[in-house]
């Protein structure tokens, strides 16, 4: 690839990027006014998180088939993810559609490895995403889309989508011991002194 269409191709992934950003308090926003019933605005919220969490899946494929990953665009991607997934979890139990002991586990699980990636990254070497970390993330879309609308009556006692929020936080607990498991050297005494 030329070095003007590299430029283009980062500007392009960039902006995608910034559309998430935005996209985050306008979700939030509208299940704010949506209130706990989820209504005509809680439809728009769904379409806005799903079309913020496609870019997401489009900017990963498009980095690589470009070769434009840079430290500072994975660096900003993983941002926007998080404020994605954290901002809207907390409005969903702001407007009582998403369980409070959950959400701490996935936005503890997201503290844990950012504090993790950034230990990593201080040694020079790039925590690259598991197939577990990818999973992870798939799951978490689900389930936050199928909360923001909420449909159907409960099966079992839970709503559909409390049921995929509660598969969510298994794979997030599992990703997390995962990455732990995998980087545990890096955080020993050893290493921190080298």
């Amino acid at each position: 690839m030329s070095r003007g269409g590299g430029i283009r191709s980062a500007r392009f992934l960039a902006v995608s990027t910034g559309l998430r950003i935005i996209a985050t308090p306008v979700v939030m926003g509208l299940l704010m006014i949506d209130g706990t019933t989820p209504g005509s605005l809680a439809t728009a919220a769904a379409i806005v998180f799903c079309l913020a969490a496609a870019t997401d899946w489009i900017d990963g494929r498009l980095a690589r088939r470009w070769g434009v990953t840079t430290m500072l665009g994975s660096f900003l991607d993983t941002t926007a993810d998080k404020l994605l997934v954290t901002g809207v979890l907390v409005t969903l139990v702001a407007v009582e559609r998403a369980s409070p002991w959950i959400v701490v586990l996935i936005i503890g699980r997201e503290l844990v490895i950012m504090g993790l990636r950034g230990v990593i990254a201080a040694g020079g070497t790039v925590m690259e995403p598991s197939s577990l970390g990818k999973l992870k993330t798939t799951v978490q879309f689900l389930a936050i889309a199928l909360a923001i609308v909420r449909l159907g009556e409960p099966v079992a006692g839970l709503y559909i989508d409390e049921w995929v929020m509660l598969a969510a936080a298994a794979i997030t607990l599992a990703s997390a011991v995962d990455y732990l498991t995998r980087f545990a050297s890096s955080l020993s005494p050893r290493s921190a002194q080298q």
